[in-house]
């Protein structure tokens, strides 16, 4: 057996205070997010991990890139026939999490997730390079491949098919937006007293704000 409990580290490089804090959410993540991009060091600030309940009952947990914020919510694209996407359209109730370590800060996003309007879905994937667009329509995601040799096949294939053509974006892939219900911000601190804020979305779309104890 591994033993880590001698893993520990002290976090010192900020906090989190009401005094300092906007009354919505939305703000504040933009400010912790574009002040986690300039912050040295940090790559892929949009990463988040986004767990969803499966069809099997159990959570599960991935990262995946976030493309656009703004005052309705979170958005990321992924394939609607993937195991997550499967699991969104039983149950849109997901759980975004982004962990920016160098600066000893966590962000919990509860949502409701729902599918993006085609317009949105295919100005983005037009935008993408035709790379990232072939291997959206080459790749089944989450299925059972009999090997990396299928996919490279395919990819070969259809980069013949669309040479010199508009690529279009598959029905199957496109965006969420996940509109929140809670997002909670964490600032590591000393003694393992971090500051915990959570902001909770009320019946008339106000945020009530609440520390909790860590």
């Amino acid at each position: 057996m591994s033993d880590l409990s001698n893993y520990r580290k002290s976090y010192e490089k900020s906090e989190l205070l009401e005094t300092n804090i906007p009354e919505d959410p939305i703000n504040l993540f933009h400010r912790w997010f574009y002040e986690a991009e300039d912050f040295d060091g940090l790559e892929e600030v949009n990463a988040m991990t986004v767990t969803t309940i499966g069809l099997d009952g159990f959570p599960k947990a991935r990262v995946v890139l976030l493309k656009k914020f703004n005052e309705e919510g979170f958005i990321f694209y992924t394939n609607y026939n993937s195991e997550k996407g499967k699991a969104l359209e039983h149950n849109p109730n997901v759980c975004l999490s982004f962990f920016w370590h160098s600066m000893e800060r966590q962000v919990i996003i509860k949502g409701i997730a729902e599918k993006t309007s085609e317009t949105v879905s295919d100005n983005y994937f037009d935008s993408r390079p035709d790379g990232s667009k072939l291997g959206a329509v080459v790749s089944p995601q989450s299925e059972v491949i009999p090997s990396r040799d299928f996919l490279e096949e395919n990819l070969k294939a259809l980069e013949k098919e669309y040479q010199n053509k508009e690529i279009p974006r598959p029905k199957h892939w496109g965006g969420y937006l996940v509109r929140p219900v809670s997002v909670e911000f964490w600032q590591g601190r000393p003694n393992r007293l971090h500051d915990r804020i959570r902001y909770q979305l009320l019946e008339d779309f106000n945020w009530k704000i609440e520390r909790l104890s860590p």
